[in-house]
C-alpha cells in the first residue's frame, strides 16, 4: 500500500446485482490535482467516482470486491463513519442541485447539521466558501434570496460553495458542467484551476476538450476497464493504447 496517493484502488470489481460494471481496476491518484475520468456513456466511470464518497452504497444490488483508499485507508472497513468521509470528500452533481432555501442557507447547510449555530462562524463560513467558489461577488447582497432563482451557472457554483464550506480535502465532481452553457462552463472550469491548490479534485466528464484543458491525469474507461491511465498531455498527444486512441479521435464514443 503506497501512501503517496491521495486516492487509490486496488484490484476493484464493481456488481449490481449480478452485472459487472468495473472490472479490476487499480489506480492513484494524486494529491491537489486534478483528474479526469472520460469514456463512453455506461462504461463505469461515474460508478468509480462514486465509490470514493460511498454514494453506491444506496443502490440495490450493489457489491465491491478490492480495496478503496483515502490517505492510505480503507474507507470500506467497519471502522467508517460514513459521515465524516463525506465530509471530506466533496460531491457536485451533474445538475445543480440547490435546495429550496436562501442562498446564505445553502452554503451553510452542511455546517448546520455538524452542529455549528453561532452567527459569526456559520457567516464567515459562507463568505469564504462563496468567495472560493468565485460567487461571493455577484451575491453577497442577496444571502437571504432563494438560491432556486439564481441562474444554472451560479447555481453550480453555490453547491461548489456549498461543498466547500464544511472544509474537505477531495472534491467529486460528476460532468459538473454538462448542463450548463459555454460561458457558465468557462467559469466552472477556471474555478476548478484554482480549487487544484488546495484540494484534490476528480471530475467524470464527457467532453474531451474539457478533460484536456482542466485536468493533470486522464483515466480512459472503456465497458468496465480502466484501459489507460496517464498525464493528460501524453495520453491526448500519445495514446498507448488503440482504444484510448479511437476514443480521442472520436472514432467511437
Amino acid at each position: 500500500m503506497s501512501t503517496h496517493y491521495k486516492l487509490e484502488t486496488l484490484n476493484v470489481n464493481v456488481y449490481y446485482g449480478p452485472k459487472k460494471v468495473l472490472t479490476e481496476v487499480t489506480v492513484g491518484i494524486r494529491e491537489k490535482a486534478i483528474t479526469a475520468f472520460i469514456g463512453p456513456s455506461g462504461c463505469g466511470k461515474s460508478t468509480f467516482l462514486r465509490l470514493f464518497n460511498r454514494m453506491n452504497d444506496y443502490i440495490d444490488g450493489f457489491r465491491k470486491e478490492g480495496d478503496v483508499l483515502i490517505d492510505g485507508k480503507d474507507i470500506y472497513n467497519n471502522r467508517t463513519r460514513v459521515e465524516e468521509l463525506r465530509k471530506d470528500v466533496g460531491m457536485v452533481f451533474q445538475k445543480p442541485n440547490p435546495f429550496p432555501k436562501t442562498i446564505f442557507e445553502n452554503v451553510v447547510y452542511g455546517l448546520r447539521i455538524q452542529g455549528i449555530k453561532s452567527r459569526r462562524a456559520l457567516r464567515e463560513a459562507a463568505e469564504r466558501a462563496l468567495k472560493r467558489a468565485a460567487l461571493w461577488d455577484e451575491v453577497k447582497d442577496d444571502l437571504k434570496k432563494s438560491a432556486l432563482a439564481l441562474s444554472g451557472g451560479q447555481q453550480q457554483r453555490l453547491c461548489i460553495a456549498r461543498a466547500l464550506a464544511v472544509e474537505p480535502s477531495i472534491i467529486l465532481m460528476d460532468e459538473p458542467a454538462s448542463a450548463l452553457d459555454p460561458i457558465s462552463t468557462a467559469k466552472i472550469e477556471e474555478l476548478m484551476y484554482e480549487l487544484k491548490n488546495d484540494y484534490t479534485i476528480v471530475i467524470v466528464t464527457h467532453n474531451m476538450q474539457q478533460a484536456g484543458r482542466v485536468s493533470d491525469m486522464t483515466a480512459f474507461f472503456y465497458l468496465g476497464e480502466l484501459v489507460e491511465y496517464d498525464n493528460t498531455k501524453t495520453m491526448f498527444t500519445n495514446p498507448k493504447d488503440e482504444r484510448t486512441q479511437n476514443y480521442i479521435t472520436g472514432r467511437f464514443g
